[in-house]
């Protein structure tokens, strides 16, 4: 896994506009999470989230980090319905491909790391 910081800074320095919604493709829409959860996949999850995330989603994950205040457009909101009812394909492939301020994980997180973050996501539904 890249360390951490390096990951946050690839995410601030990978500025491409994204002023338009962001709509996966209707390929990625379509697939569904291979990873059962579990408890250990959500523990693993929390800590990715926590050491990566967090920083712009913020704790609660509402998109109230500390760094949240300086970018644009502002990080998800995950606990908004317009996350909620996006499909597992669809946030897997924006954590995977990343766009703008927001990193691609394809290369620092595993496969299994990314859906499970999927999971962690869910917990902030309202």
């Amino acid at each position: 896994m890249v360390p951490v910081a390096a990951a946050i800074a690839a995410g601030f320095m990978s500025f491409q506009g994204g002023k338009e919604p962001w709509v996966a493709p209707a390929s990625a829409s379509k697939v569904a999470n291979p990873v059962k959860k579990s408890d250990a996949g959500m523990k693993d999850a929390k800590k990715v989230f926590s050491s990566i995330c967090q920083t712009c989603h913020g704790a609660d994950g509402t998109g109230n980090g500390p760094a949240a205040q300086a970018l644009n457009p502002k990080p998800a909101n995950f606990a908004a319905a317009s996350v909620q009812k996006q499909t597992d394909g669809a946030l897997y492939w924006k954590i995977t491909e990343g766009r703008g301020t927001m990193a691609p994980y394809k290369h620092s997180l595993t496969t299994d790391q990314r859906w499970n973050l999927v999971h962690y996501i869910r917990t902030f539904k309202k």
